[in-house]
């Protein structure tokens, strides 16, 4: 995974090295953005020996050698579409101020423009600064929009004062960071198996029946997971997903051959999550040849697909066994009778005709219904959020049973 670590002018910048190489033990890809303010303080080359990368310094290049070109002129959006996660620290009260009205008149402010990957910043200035109006309705407006703030510690300060002011520390920083990028190790030692997307059941040579799934819930539980220490594999129906990095990779195309999968891969799990849309039906024998149009009506002879979540409900053991219930109108009735039914630990229901919950989506919104009647509500968020929460509810229970 990339972060772009941004660095700004102030005292605390000499421990953005730290927290660099604290970064890098999480296995991260660190690319240094450094202001002009910030170079007061500590110099680029060592962020460069640290990191072995290029340090931003400029929207564009300067020095002879290198000079001012189309690809340094949009720099700042190919950094912005290849980061996970653009974090300042330390972010004194102009970056803040900046931040917040839109101001883009360097590569560090224009890059957070530019990014559609989550924001953090760790502020660090003078405790008047801090406490001062303007700057805290610019954190208030970050924090509405959005963005991940570390607040400062108090102590001690450079300038001689005494308050809040002083950069969080770096341990705090890269916690906050591996929580939000989902960078946990809580999974350690557990085989996590995860279905996603659609399947597809043919009609004829040309034609199948499936659904509207586009299985980024289940690629956002196996990210989750492999990024929470688990040894993943996942079992996907077809999709234009990209696959995440380190997953075991089994596709499908049917329910049979999900059905064949599952099982062969499930003994070997301590968690199986059954988040594809699995097709219900398919026909009792596809066409050998393509069907030909005529005037008359078309019917075809349907049966029912294997269950695959209430088999692995009569066999799973000690393992987790999670559902999902995609539903359109009675969904907790719904969901808490195939939790009973296909025995179950958690379902996760949510209805599909709420905006932010459908099916393509990037967000979610969903219930999880637990066995002894616990339940989980939780508000719109993005898959991979979700994803998160619901690994948080499996872990709970693999405690309680204990």
């Amino acid at each position: 995974m990339r972060i772009a670590l941004g660095v700004t002018g102030g005292v605390a910048a000499y421990k953005a090295a730290e927290l660099t190489r604290r970064l890098q033990q999480e296995k991260l890809d660190v690319q240094v953005v450094m202001t002009r303010g910030a170079q007061e303080f500590i110099q680029p080359l060592t962020f460069a020996a640290l990191t072995g990368q290029k340090v931003i310094t400029d929207m564009f290049s300067t020095d002879d050698a290198s000079p001012a070109n189309v690809e340094s002129a949009i720099e700042h959006i190919a950094v912005a579409q290849r980061i996970d996660l653009l974090l300042v620290a330390p972010a004194t009260a102009d970056i803040l101020g900046k931040f917040a009205h839109g101001i883009a008149n360097d590569f560090l402010t224009t890059l957070y423009l530019a990014t559609q990957a989550p924001v953090m910043v760790a502020p660090a200035m003078n405790v008047n600064m801090w406490e001062h109006p303007a700057t805290q309705a610019s954190v208030q407006a970050l924090r509405a929009r959005g963005v991940h703030v570390v607040d400062p510690d108090e102590g001690y300060l450079a300038c001689g004062m005494t308050g809040a002011g002083r950069l969080a520390a770096v341990e705090t920083i890269a916690c906050r960071v591996c929580e939000l990028l989902g960078l946990r190790h809580d999974f350690e030692g557990q085989t996590v198996l995860v279905t996603a997307g659609p399947t597809r059941e043919d009609i004829d040579p040309v034609r199948f029946l499936t659904n509207r799934s586009s299985g980024k819930m289940g690629y956002a539980l196996a990210e989750a997971a492999q990024r929470r220490g688990a040894r993943v594999i996942l079992v996907s129906g077809p999709t234009d997903l990209k696959v995440p990095e380190g997953v075991d990779w089994v596709p499908v195309r049917t329910a049979e051959e999900m059905r064949q999968r599952v099982m062969e891969r499930a003994p070997e799990c301590s968690v199986v999550i059954m988040s594809a849309a699995v097709s219900d039906y398919r026909l009792s024998a596809a066409h050998p040849t393509k069907l030909k149009r005529s005037e008359g009506s078309l019917t075809l002879e349907l049966e029912p697909t294997p269950d695959i979540l209430a088999e692995l409900g009569r066999e799973k053991g000690t393992a987790v066994l999670v559902g999902f219930a995609a539903e359109t109108d009675h969904v907790a009735g719904n969901a808490k009778s195939k939790l009973e039914r296909k025995h179950a630990d958690i379902i996760v229901a949510n209805d599909v005709t709420q905006e932010g919950a459908g099916f393509d989506t990037d967000t979610n919104i969903v219930t999880l219904f637990m066995r002894g009647g616990r339940e989980l509500a939780l508000p719109k968020m993005s898959k991979f959020e979700v994803a998160n929460r619901v690994l948080d509810q499996v872990l709970a229970i693999q405690k309680q049973s204990k």
